[in-house]
């Protein structure tokens, strides 16, 4: 035996595996990503359990609309995640799915016509179809969530715009949809105290309703993300570890990546970077993309530290995330169908 021989592939058997925990343990002694995908479950439990880390999600991709939010709430009250960086699009489908009071997207076809489906007014997202109807029906959440607050800014009478960080303007939304019933990732939020943030607010339908209803008006509302990089700067400060589950890639990943490269140009005291790393991605990095780049990359530009202990998986994320969550909640034992947050008991 040599060191290229010890550790054998062992064949994973279906009869022996009846959760999601079992399947990833023994895809541990396999290959591929499914290997790789078990090396996840053991680096988001090692930073779970640690009571020292603090942990983000970024959160990038068509998610939502893809049925993965009901999964961010449940890591949200839980306490397995302490922040988040999304899309703003994200955002715009939790808005929809909350003004609809339940699902507001629909199965569709990638071979569909897609002109047909202009006149139908439907927009479609690969195999998801969202009614456009559905975006009047989240603005008009937005708005009445939103007039009673502007029309409070005027009654101070002060003049001039009224600056607001992203992830404050989530809270006050998380809030006003949490006071209505309406279950949402912008509402758990609020209610289990975890910022949102947002690197590209503007891009987003989310962002476009603020621009029409500056448009009309009423609404003199501006979004200052520097004040979003303080603020997530003083969330890494609080922490003693930090670890991060990267939902594909984009803007939140670098988003999240990049405040330890700001912390060193502002602070005098130094932060190396992640202590964990959880990636699950389709972006290949031979190609010089950001969203790419692996971890190992991002440790020479200091946003991961020399001892960071990570593990990256390429695969669709609505298959890899759910196992993962799923098998980690297996492993964790923690109860089924409990929605209450874990911090007010």
């Amino acid at each position: 035996m040599t060191k290229f021989t010890k550790r054998p592939i062992k064949p994973i058997n279906p009869l022996k595996c009846r959760s999601a925990f079992e399947i990833l343990e023994a895809l541990g002694d396999c290959s591929f990503q499914g290997r790789n995908l078990s090396t996840a479950l053991d680096v988001l439990t090692t930073m779970v359990e640690d009571g020292d880390c603090g942990i983000v999600l970024t959160f990038a991709g068509a998610m939502v609309p893809a049925g993965m939010g009901e999964l961010v709430c449940q890591l949200m009250e839980k306490g397995i995640i302490q922040a988040i960086v999304s899309t703003g699009a994200n955002i715009s489908h939790d808005l929809v799915n909350a003004a609809k009071g339940g699902p507001g997207h629909f199965v569709g076809d990638p071979q569909a016509d897609d002109n047909e489906l202009f006149q139908h007014r439907i927009n479609r997202i690969y195999d998801t179809n969202l009614p456009e109807d559905n975006y009047l029906a989240a603005e008009e959440v937005l708005e009445a969530i939103w007039r009673p607050l502007q029309q409070a800014k005027d009654r101070e009478r002060r003049e001039g715009p009224w600056v607001m960080p992203p992830s404050e303007i989530f809270r006050l939304t998380g809030k006003g949809l949490s006071q209505r019933g309406m279950r949402s990732m912008l509402a758990v939020a609020f209610e289990t105290e975890t910022p949102i943030f947002c690197g590209a607010t503007s891009d987003s339908e989310f962002c476009l309703n603020f621009a029409k209803f500056r448009y009309r008006g009423w609404c003199n509302l501006v979004m200052d993300e520097i004040e979003d990089l303080f603020r997530m700067g003083n969330w890494v400060r609080s922490k003693e570890k930090r670890g991060a589950i990267i939902v594909g890639g984009g803007v939140p990943r670098n988003w999240a990546q990049q405040i330890f490269p700001l912390l060193d140009m502002i602070d005098d005291a130094h932060f190396p970077g992640y202590d964990f790393g959880v990636r699950i991605s389709t972006d290949n990095v031979v190609f010089g993309g950001l969203s790419g780049c692996t971890i190992s990359e991002s440790k020479s530009w200091g946003k991961y530290g020399p001892h960071a202990r990570f593990a990256e998986v390429a695969c669709d994320a609505t298959i890899a995330l759910p196992i993962l969550i799923g098998a980690l909640f297996d492993r964790l034992s923690i109860p089924v169908g409990k929605n209450t947050p874990e911090k007010n008991e």
